[in-house]
């Protein structure tokens, strides 16, 4: 997906469609360019690298969290987030959704469509509103003080 490396390590098929498991290996300057949400929960623990997540609380203020290894990051469904890696090194994690049916569904087709070289950013839209992943915008600048 993009830059990023998605290997699947359990799916609907074997966990009865409640989690979908991969391991997400990404580079520096890779993840989702937007915001997004959808509605299962996720959680990521860092295997290496690190990771910088953003994710819009309740009350709509978004907050920077950057997780090096061994470190734990979840999110409740339908919570406004993106990943990024902004650091100098390759990152890997390993992730769970749950349920699992909504990020599997848009990653095998995600993958499909990628087969011949990179899909157009129209096409990767379709493909996100249709598997119920809904695209906020840009990622917001985050106040440092």
């Amino acid at each position: 997906m993009g830059t990023d490396e998605i290997t699947v390590l359990a799916g609907g098929a074997e966990t009865g469609g409640d989690l979908f498991a991969v391991e997400l290996r990404m580079p520096p300057g890779g993840g989702p360019p937007v915001m997004h949400r959808h509605a299962p929960s996720e959680i990521y623990r860092v295997l290496s690298g690190e990771l910088t997540f953003y994710i819009t609380d309740t009350d709509g203020r978004t907050s920077r969290r950057v997780a090096g290894v061994g470190q734990t990051v979840t999110m409740a469904g339908d919570t406004p987030h993106t990943i990024r890696n902004e650091s100098a090194q390759d990152a890997v994690a390993f992730g769970v959704h749950a349920p699992g049916g909504v990020m599997e569904g848009f990653t095998r087709a995600a993958a499909a469509l990628a087969a011949d070289g990179p899909p157009a950013m129209e096409d990767v839209l379709v493909l996100a509103e249709r598997h119920g992943i809904e695209m906020l915008g840009p990622v917001p600048t985050i106040d440092a003080r």
